[in-house]
């Protein structure tokens, strides 16, 4: 079946509201020009990485999906966006860490043969996944973010993908690090808002809708996972036709996964009980 649109997610993994809306000048710009809309959603709880990512794609809680910590790590069961997608004919994309690939397609991640696959009949059509491996307080090992902005582009041109998603893991150890109150977390903010923009009106450009969001919060201290408007709320950026609430609505972040759904003309699965907030 054809699909109403083509969309791409952007998750900046770790990203509290305040900083989105005084640090990402691009971002902050096509809202002012009217090119895009910005709500604040809030985080699952725990608003730790895993269980966000999970929840994200199922529209579930950690509570019914499972994934309760960064560390306990397997195939999801319930219904989520790639399996949805891919049921309906339509191709995916994934530019992220290895975790969605675990959850989503299979556990656990074999580091030569799931790093890079193109498989038509998998939930994933096209992935492309990286480890940060080795990752600790002094070093990071986060890829750069325009080599995942360009590999994402790839897959959009090379394989037509219908829908995409692209994590990455910069800022949220750049918080972890530094926290959110710096001149280090000010630049690394500037250089992604910089970064992205230089792909997002290819993407808009070649017929996407596109959504740019976190996972969940961080605090100045760079902790998250637990209740608190830092820990838990960030910003919704949408660059597309859909109609979308008041912009003081608070979105819930159960209801990203039903909206990506309804925007591409998909029912979603009983499992998905939050409602779209864009139609």
């Amino acid at each position: 079946m054809a699909l109403n649109t083509k969309l791409l997610l952007i998750i900046l993994d770790g990203v509290p509201w305040r900083n989105w809306r005084r640090l990402f000048g691009n971002l902050e710009g096509w809202v002012q020009s009217g090119d895009a809309r910005v709500w604040k959603m809030r985080s699952v709880l725990p608003s730790t990485s895993a269980c966000c990512y999970a929840s994200i794609h199922t529209g579930t809680p950690p509570q019914i999906h499972g994934i309760l910590s960064n560390e306990n790590r397997f195939r999801v069961e319930q219904p989520d966006l790639f399996s949805e997608i891919s049921k309906a004919g339509g191709k995916t994309g994934a530019v992220t860490h290895s975790y969605w690939s675990e959850f989503f397609n299979r556990y656990p991640f074999d580091l030569v043969e799931d790093m890079e696959y193109d498989e038509p009949g998998g939930p994933i059509t096209h992935g492309r996944f990286h480890t940060m491996t080795g990752y600790n307080g002094t070093n990071q090992m986060t890829p750069s973010d325009v080599d995942l902005f360009a590999t994402l582009t790839m897959l959009t041109r090379r394989h037509g993908i219908d829908y995409g998603i692209l994590h990455t893991c910069t800022l949220d150890s750049m918080g972890h690090r530094f926290g959110h109150d710096c001149t280090e977390m000010d630049h690394a903010c500037y250089a992604m808002d910089g970064m992205l923009a230089a792909f997002l009106p290819k993407w808009r450009e070649a017929g996407y809708e596109v959504i740019v969001t976190a996972d969940h919060g961080q605090t100045d201290r760079g902790h998250h996972g637990g209740r608190e408007d830092d820990q838990q709320d960030f910003a919704l950026y949408y660059f597309g036709k859909g109609k979308g609430p008041d912009d003081t609505a608070l979105l819930d972040q159960l209801q990203l996964a039903p909206t990506v759904l309804n925007l591409l003309g998909l029912a979603a699965p009983a499992s998905m009980k939050a409602k779209p907030f864009l139609v």
